[in-house]
């Protein structure tokens, strides 16, 4: 059993051995939302593909990124030092989860977790609405994705009434100031909003009905919540302007273009990962040498 001077050294250690004192500063990257700026959705267009002329050429800066991706997350996990966090957020059919395996599709699973965050459990709703994401974040030396989000209880929970607006409206300060501690103890923060028509909602909708194979993913349901497009575009609208900040910026992304949603992300998880310039560390042994016996 530990004595009191014990255990405070071991919480010490634990807290702050390896902790960031602060977050890098991210690049300037295309498609980040500037804090202060009220965003618009219908002012942004979903079809564009910047400079990627072809699918094919997607397919091959994808790869390439990828590799990338694996090789900065290696160094990450080795260096224990920091984390990442990608938040994916879209409309439904907006394509979060070809996104993470478009993305993350080469990097080594045990240094990266995906997280899917549906309607709250009986137990979930207990507790205040950050409690079950503040266990899924990152712990050091990780990547973490989540496939929605704490943004639920701004969205959701705005468009159905399922919390007064005297609640949800209090959630935006709580959430900047959440991810803000996050920040300052060592995870950077990457937001995405996938950024679709309704008209390609309507196609990617129809293909799942036209297709046997993806009835599985259609539920009648979905009809429902099509209905509330506009509502969902101003509170998407109102929870990107009002937290995409410095320290945990939110990226609007054109998305009906699958190939280029997933050559946009994987630049900016690319060019976030070496800002945050994970290293290898040094081994404290003399390893000069040692020659492994027969």
């Amino acid at each position: 059993m530990m004595d009191d001077h014990h255990v405070a050294e071991a919480v010490t250690t634990t807290n702050n051995e390896s902790a960031i004192e602060e977050p890098p500063t991210l690049p300037a990257l295309p498609y980040r939302v500037a804090p202060g700026t009220r965003v618009r959705l219908d002012e942004i267009n979903p079809d564009h593909i910047g400079n990627i002329a072809t699918k094919k050429k997607a397919k091959k800066e994808l790869k390439k990124l990828v590799g990338q991706i694996t090789a900065l997350q290696e160094r990450l996990y080795a260096e224990n030092r920091q984390s990442l966090l990608v938040v994916l957020q879209a409309i439904d059919t907006g394509g979060k989860d070809g996104a993470v395996r478009g993305v993350f599709s080469g990097v080594n699973p045990e240094g990266v977790q995906v997280w899917s965050f549906k309607a709250p459990s009986v137990e979930e709703l207990e507790h205040d609405f950050l409690w079950r994401i503040h266990q899924r974040t990152p712990a050091r030396r990780m990547i973490t994705v989540f496939n929605r989000s704490h943004y639920e209880d701004v969205l959701v929970a705005r468009v159905k009434h399922l919390a007064p607006e005297a609640v949800w409206q209090k959630r935006f300060a709580t959430i900047n100031d959440f991810e803000r501690m996050l920040a300052e103890n060592g995870t950077t923060i990457l937001k995405f909003y996938l950024h679709i028509s309704r008209d390609e909602q309507k196609r990617r909708l129809q293909s799942r009905l036209d297709d046997p194979d993806k009835h599985w993913k259609f539920e009648l349901a979905d009809i429902t919540e099509r209905g509330y497009w506009d509502d969902y575009t101003v509170a998407f609208e109102d929870a990107i302007s009002r937290c995409s900040t410095d320290h945990a910026p939110w990226f609007v992304i054109p998305a009906n273009a699958k190939w280029f949603r997933n050559v946009a992300i994987a630049r900016t998880v690319v060019r976030t990962l070496e800002a945050m310039n994970p290293q290898f560390p040094q081994n404290p042994q003399n390893l000069d040498g040692i020659v492994i016996p027969d």
